[in-house]
């Protein structure tokens, strides 16, 4: 398959094998990094390029990832083609991050053999998704069934994601809806939340308890958000029904973000594609889907 990710799609999130570990940003600015790579894929109308870049030291290791332009800088997408080898700089002055300085080194042609990324299969409200087996951070099996009678936000992540715009913010968001449930206990028992990694090598029920038990608000903790995982096979369907891409390269993913809201059937009620829902949108759609 070729490593590309799918702008039209959703924004998508490459995570790499270590915790990102970025140098300090130069007194007075954010920190800046060179980089250098092949054009996978341009979307002008959103000032984005997707990238198959080099190792950005102190950043990042080689990936194919999404990055955009500011408006300011937008011109710079003209003339840049799936492709071109081009050089750049990586700009973070925190939790974003764009690119700046873009400049074609080498004119290219697209891979005439390379096939299309993932196409998933598009999710409807009223869906009903697949009961696969788990197992959760305490090795415990765990399934959707488990939870009927009870409205469930399901999300997905990778444990060891380097960039806090994409898995680490998946998990502050549900930390903050977790939460706002806490603090009402009628409507926190009728909820539940769940985030399962896809990266089960790696992603096992002690990482899984380990990463998981800081977010934790209620006693004991994980009683009403649990971290999962399960067999590729069931991973892979539960992620498909909710249209979920990820597909493991140079021991990371490059994936998408899919955030789902089950009524007490395990029925879809509503899938956030992407990272600009808030937890506010989330505890409200869990309000409704709960019956409130």
């Amino acid at each position: 398959m070729t490593k590309r990710c799918l702008l039209p799609l959703v924004l998508l999130a490459p995570l790499a094998v270590a915790a990102c570990k970025r140098d300090a940003p130069a007194p007075g600015g954010p920190a800046r990094y060179p980089l250098k790579g092949k054009v996978v894929e341009v979307d002008a109308a959103n000032r984005k390029v997707t990238i198959a870049h080099e190792d950005v030291p102190g950043f990042m290791p080689a990936m194919t990832m999404p990055f955009v332009v500011l408006e300011r800088d937008a011109a710079l997408l003209q003339g840049v083609s799936p492709g071109d080898e081009v050089t750049a700089t990586l700009v973070a002055p925190d939790s974003r991050y764009w690119l700046e300085d873009l400049v074609v080194v080498k004119k290219g042609t697209p891979d005439p053999n390379a096939t299309p990324g993932p196409r998933s299969h598009e999710a409807h409200p009223g869906d009903t998704v697949p009961d696969v087996r788990l197992v959760d951070q305490d090795g415990k099996p765990l399934r959707l069934a488990d939870y009927r009678g009870k409205a469930v936000a399901l999300t997905f992540v990778f444990t060891r994601c380097p960039l806090p715009d994409f898995c680490p913010l998946m998990m502050k968001k549900f930390a903050a809806a977790h939460a706002a449930l806490a603090r009402e206990p009628d409507l926190a028992e009728r909820t539940r939340l769940l985030t399962v990694s896809f990266d089960p090598d790696h992603d096992t029920p002690d990482v899984l308890r380990a990463y998981g038990a800081p977010f934790q608000k209620t006693r004991p903790p994980f009683a009403h958000w649990a971290l999962a995982t399960g067999k590729e096979q069931a991973v892979r369907a539960l992620g498909e029904a909710l249209e979920l891409d990820y597909v493991e390269e140079n021991r990371s993913f490059t994936h998408n973000l899919r955030t789902a809201v089950l009524d007490g059937e395990g029925r879809l009620r509503r899938l956030f594609r992407g990272n600009d829902w808030t937890p506010e949108e989330l505890v409200a759609e869990l309000k409704a889907a709960a019956g409130d």
